[in-house]
């Protein structure tokens, strides 16, 4: 059974995320501050966590960061805070998603399974570090390096650049690379991938507008090949 640790001060919040979640077959641990999330999350051994920013005692940032001393464990941030500063805060800081409150719950859900599959794909890899001609990536650590210096990815790109890596050889439809990224209700909006890609390249590829390892295929969708 998957376990799910909740981390949030507001107690209605913590009840209609566990009824909705246990009631989907999911093992619900809560949590109400920060403190009492780090001790949850080192003895249940969650594989997905849920926090909130705004905490009693420590502030979300710092729960995270000390998480992600010890833990790989997949985190989706939610947070009445709306400012681009905090989400890019909480991205850089190793949260997978961030999702703002109010919200609605099939989406939320649907984010959950989506990190629950992307911690599945990863740990079931034979190697996490996948090495292609100019630049190799590590889906463990979460790091790109091009002759061996880093390669700064904003959470968007990495998050399009880990779907592909992972999916290596396979075509990724334009539709489930949306869905996975923005979410259900951004499935038009193809031109997000064009631009986001465009960028991958210019930070990858030796020859940005003759691609190797990241193509397109026009219609259909998109293909990492090492």
């Amino acid at each position: 059974m998957t376990r799910i640790l909740v981390v949030d001060d507001e107690p209605q919040i913590l009840r209609a995320l566990r009824i909705n979640l246990e009631a989907r077959g999911y093992d619900v641990i809560t949590a109400a501050a920060g403190c009492t999330a780090l001790r949850a999350a080192a003895q249940h051994h969650p594989d997905v966590i849920v926090l909130d920013l705004g905490l009693p005692d420590i502030d979300g940032i710092e729960v995270l960061a000390g998480l992600r001393g010890w833990c790989a464990t997949p985190v989706i941030v939610l947070s009445a805070r709306t400012d681009a500063a905090d989400k890019v805060a909480a991205l850089d800081t190793g949260a997978d998603d961030y999702v703002t409150k109010p919200f609605g719950m099939e989406e939320f859900l649907a984010r959950i399974r989506a990190a629950i599959r992307r911690a599945t794909a990863i740990s079931g890899l034979p190697d996490p570090l996948v090495v292609a001609a100019t630049f190799t990536v590590d889906l463990e650590s979460k790091k790109v390096t091009r002759d061996g210096v880093d390669v700064h990815l904003t959470p968007t790109e990495w998050g399009m650049l880990e779907m592909l890596v992972r999916n290596r050889g396979k075509l990724v439809g334009q539709r489930e690379l949306l869905t996975e990224l923005w979410g259900p209700t951004y499935t038009t909006q193809s031109h997000y991938l064009r631009v986001y890609l465009t960028q991958l390249r210019r930070k990858l590829e030796l020859d940005p507008a003759r691609p190797r390892h990241l193509l397109t295929e026009p219609g259909r969708g998109y293909r990492f090949e090492p």
